[in-house]
């Protein structure tokens, strides 16, 4: 099991499909090398510098933190049913209730549609709440992902953070 990466007065809480083999391997999120987050999270200024995924626990003094919908670790997010999402999203709510982050960004559109049963949910500030956060739904960082390119969630990523200003 992964665990999360948390602190106080999170002004973002990143949540993860679920973690990777190679994530639950290491006890690092998004620790694939082919993955874009962390250099999306640094173009995009949320950090100073590249992190490593070793680096994860510098995250909270940035005021940043880490969960996943679904604690199970697969190698696709695609092997996950669509009711260990939904149970995923219930259990996401409540986390983010207790946690009280500023903003819930999803990474993986499709993910949120099923968790939340928002079918027509898009790319960027969702009009509804999750656990009272407001909710940002960023693309998917994975290397799988290919139609999405590092620049373009690297600009997801900067107007998430230029919201928070």
């Amino acid at each position: 099991m992964l665990n999360d990466v948390l602190g106080p007065s999170m002004k973002v809480l990143f949540c993860g499909i679920n973690p990777g083999l190679m994530s639950e391997a290491t006890g690092h999120h998004f620790a694939r090398p082919g993955n874009r987050f962390w250099p999306a999270l640094h173009l995009s200024g949320f950090t100073p510098r590249l992190l490593a995924p070793a680096e994860q626990h510098l995250l909270p003094s940035y005021g940043l933190g880490i969960t996943n919908i679904v604690p199970r670790a697969s190698a696709k997010a695609a092997e996950l049913t669509r009711e260990e999402l939904a149970a995923g999203g219930r259990a996401l709510a409540a986390k983010v209730a207790e946690l009280a982050p500023q903003v819930l960004a999803v990474l993986g559109v499709s993910a949120y549609r099923t968790a939340f049963a928002l079918p027509k949910a898009r790319i960027g500030p969702q009009d509804s709440l999750v656990g009272g956060a407001r909710v940002w739904v960023l693309p998917n960082p994975s290397g799988l992902n290919a139609h999405w390119t590092l620049a373009t969630i690297a600009g997801e990523l900067e107007r998430l953070r230029a919201s928070l200003d």
